[in-house]
């Protein structure tokens, strides 16, 4: 759980909702949604090149069986390393690129009014909140942790709408 396991679970639910509102939004602005999709599956893509979780587990696994100091040393140096990579520049292209489809997908959904002004404003301050990337020391942190309440609140209202649309819903019966 600590190596945002729950993270790669949401990056995959992520790439189903950047589709299903391209699907909803493109006659908003189909080549805005169409760039906004292909930088935030870039950016996926690149977070799961970015996460180590799986070869850190392998590494403490082989760090536990370890019977040399000099093999626990080796351990310990290359899960520092796993470390500084999942932290580095593929993670930071996720963040930067992620945040970019934020703003594009909250600013054409402003212009389509099949989504509340509501739901709108949320994604630009979490998109704001995100502007400083969580691996930019204790800023970053900072920040990603604010931009988290917003995003959370973000998500629910576009899969709430999204479930609507589906069910035919207007946006005039939401209220």
């Amino acid at each position: 759980m600590s190596l945002d396991l729950l993270y790669i679970v949401d990056s995959v639910l992520l790439i189903l909702i950047y589709l299903a509102l391209y699907a909803v939004l493109k006659r908003a602005g189909e080549s805005s949604m169409l760039i906004a999709v292909v930088l935030g599956l870039i950016g996926i893509a690149a977070y799961f090149s970015s996460n180590t979780a799986f070869e850190i587990l392998s590494l403490s696994n082989q760090y536990a069986a370890a019977t040399t100091e000099a093999q626990r040393t080796m351990f310990l140096t290359a899960g520092q390393v796993m470390l500084e990579t999942y932290t580095g520049t593929a993670f930071d292209i996720y963040y930067v690129l992620n945040t970019i489809v934020l703003f594009i997908f909250s600013a054409i959904m402003l212009r389509s009014r099949l989504f509340s002004k509501t739901t709108a404003y949320l994604g630009i301050l979490a998109g704001v909140l995100m502007i400083v990337p969580s691996s930019a020391g204790t800023l970053g942190l900072y920040f990603s942790l604010a931009s988290l309440v917003p995003w959370a609140i973000w998500l629910i209202l576009v899969a709430r709408r999204l479930f609507q649309l589906e069910q035919g819903v207007s946006k005039n019966e939401d209220k």
